[in-house]
């Protein structure tokens, strides 16, 4: 499906683009673009991969004539720019309104202007329930998608969601490992708070299903296992055979006890699709009424999926999944 096509990835410096590049070189694809505004990582990965299939593009998705440069003869986009860290959107909210929302809108609007024949975002568990400006920014983006998709015909743009991604930039699992390695204690907010377990590779393989099977305003999510930060430290712990301890500090501002990847009311209009739940949009027309008037009493008994009423990793279990990280791998071998 990919055969011959070109496909842009924006903010495609960070772990996502990367690991899709892995994934895609490979293949039959003709061309991949990554375009994002850190001139240095650009550099890297030119280094890094030396391939004549990737092609690199300065530009801010804030600025919709950088976007433009980049579309000309594009197929298919994976959008991964985003502000992610919650500390500097909590602290800047209107920066990550000005990438995670208008940034989005731009983006889908030269999608159309060029007749891009498929979208994906990318999205996050902290943009249900949210909490934080982070959050928020999320929240805003998925209503931005799915209000976009309602007016296209030919082209399709869905998304999808989940938590943090095992061993990605600013998680928990390298702090640990730091720690671990420097002889200190590992320190936890609460041991009972619930993670989803999710790898890069199982992201990418997120990505590629809802370009496979999504209709317009769909977001996808995968059904993932969880594991209690207490459970993930103590696997880390036995893999480096360490004899750092726990020490617990207490939860943070603006940090949830477990993750939800998929409200109640969400539920009821989800599809199951075995590892998969489709979110399907809500696709009445712009007749106020219908939103007003009209509801369900079957949401009364539907519960959330979050990472506390999923299957529940013991510390055996973490550590399989933890041997299949490269950093993990790349440490143990070299110790």
């Amino acid at each position: 499906m990919f055969k011959n096509k070109t496909l842009l990835i924006t903010g495609g410096t960070g772990s996502f683009g990367n690991a899709v590049l892995d994934k895609f070189l490979s293949s039959e694809i003709s061309e991949i673009r990554i375009f994002s505004r850190d001139e240095k990582k650009q550099d890297e990965m030119r280094h890094k991969y030396s391939n004549d299939k990737i092609k690199f593009f300065i530009g801010d998705i804030r600025d919709i004539s950088t976007i433009r440069n980049a579309m000309f003869g594009v197929d298919f986009i994976f959008h991964a720019a985003a502000l992610k860290q919650v500390p500097s959107c909590e602290f800047f909210p209107m920066e990550a309104i000005k990438t995670n929302v208008f940034g989005t809108d731009n983006l889908l609007t030269v999608a159309r202007e060029f007749s891009v024949k498929k979208v994906i975002t990318l999205s996050t568990d902290k943009a249900v329930y949210p909490i934080n400006a982070m959050g928020m920014s999320k929240a805003l983006m998925e209503k931005t998608m799915v209000a976009q998709s309602r007016y296209n015909d030919d082209i399709i743009f869905c998304g999808t969601r989940y938590g943090n991604v095992m061993a990605s930039r600013g998680s928990v699992i390298p702090l640990f490992i730091d720690q671990i390695k420097s002889g200190k204690n590992l320190t936890i907010t609460d041991p009972n708070m619930t993670r989803f377990m999710m790898t890069l590779e199982d992201a990418v393989n997120l990505v590629i299903y809802a370009f496979k099977n999504g209709n317009n305003g769909d977001i996808f999510v995968q059904k993932s296992p969880a594991s209690t930060i207490e459970t993930l430290a103590e696997a880390l712990i036995e893999l480096y055979n360490s004899k750092s301890k726990i020490n617990i500090i207490g939860t943070r501002h603006g940090e949830k006890l477990y993750e939800t990847l998929v409200n109640r009311e969400e539920m009821l209009k989800a599809e199951d699709l075995e590892s998969y739940f489709r979110i399907k949009s809500d696709n009445r027309s712009l007749d106020y009424n219908l939103y007003i008037s009209s509801g369900d009493s079957n949401i009364t008994g539907l519960d959330d999926y979050h990472s506390h009423n999923t299957y529940r990793l013991n510390v055996k279990e973490t550590k399989e999944l933890l041997l299949k990280l490269p950093k993990i791998q790349n440490d143990l071998k070299n110790d």
